[in-house]
């Protein structure tokens, strides 16, 4: 129980830390935080609405595209941030009551609290400036937002072992990780998709992630083809894996 209630104090300093490093004392960096998001949905509704008359759901471009990147940054922004977790922390190892492992649980936090506040500030700004607003229903908003954020845990950890053990791997990551942005379902349904095109694109579980995200918004919206039991499979072997990967090579990290 002490070990358990040592880590925790731990994680609490580092989650403290990683606040002042990342937002500073002044309330610029939670500016730009919401910024960041806000600029992306409005740039896709420019853009979208030149060149068609309508989203492909409902009738309003912000909701549309707001649901679909703040959906996907539970992924993306979990990744981005977890990558370099122990990296950054580096010189903290040194300190035996400081694990590698309380790094990542420490970030993990602050990017899910964050990208949760961003995610109720802008789209609750959209939703205020409907003429009607949806009935948001919260169940499979959660339950997107649990399973996307566990799958960028789940890759977070692998990354931080294998960035270090191999940099080429960092590199085919990065090439590889890019193009999610594209096809993941931000600015497209994939229900719209004529076969067998979109059984290859429903290969990707944020595509899944961000049609239940988006069930949450648009009661009518019936999400053809989602499957969240592959979503949860997928991210409970990539944490399962993450996991056992990280924990055998925890003296690796600290020592390295």
């Amino acid at each position: 129980m002490g070990h358990v209630t040592t880590h925790i104090r731990v994680v609490g300093a580092l989650l403290i830390r990683e606040m002042e490093a990342r937002f500073g004392s002044k309330p610029g960096g939670y500016v730009w935080a919401l910024l960041d998001p806000a600029a992306h949905v409005l740039v896709l509704t420019l853009i979208f609405q030149v060149l068609v008359r309508a989203p492909a759901l409902g009738v309003s471009f912000p909701l549309f595209f707001g649901t679909g990147y703040i959906a996907f940054q539970f992924y993306q922004a979990t990744v981005t941030y977890l990558n370099g977790a122990v990296r950054s922390n580096k010189s903290l190892l040194s300190y035996p009551n400081v694990a590698p492992f309380d790094t990542i649980v420490a970030r993990y936090f602050l990017q899910l609290g964050t990208t949760a506040m961003v995610g109720v500030v802008v789209l609750g700004v959209i939703v205020a400036w409907m003429r009607v607003p949806p009935e948001v229903s919260w169940l499979p908003i959660l339950e997107a937002i649990l399973a996307c954020s566990m799958l960028g845990l789940g890759v977070g950890l692998i990354n931080n072992v294998m960035f270090r053990k191999y940099p080429l791997y960092e590199k085919i990551f990065s090439i590889v990780n890019r193009p999610l942005y594209m096809i993941s379902g931000i600015f497209f349904l994939p229900d719209m998709i004529p076969q067998p095109y979109r059984d290859i694109v429903l290969l990707n579980p944020l595509v899944h992630v961000i049609m239940r995200f988006r069930m949450g918004f648009y009661d009518e919206y019936r999400a053809l083809g989602i499957d969240m039991w592959y979503v949860y499979v997928f991210a409970f072997l990539t944490l399962f894996f993450g996991m056992l990967l990280f924990t055998a090579s925890s003296t690796v990290l600290r020592n390295e």
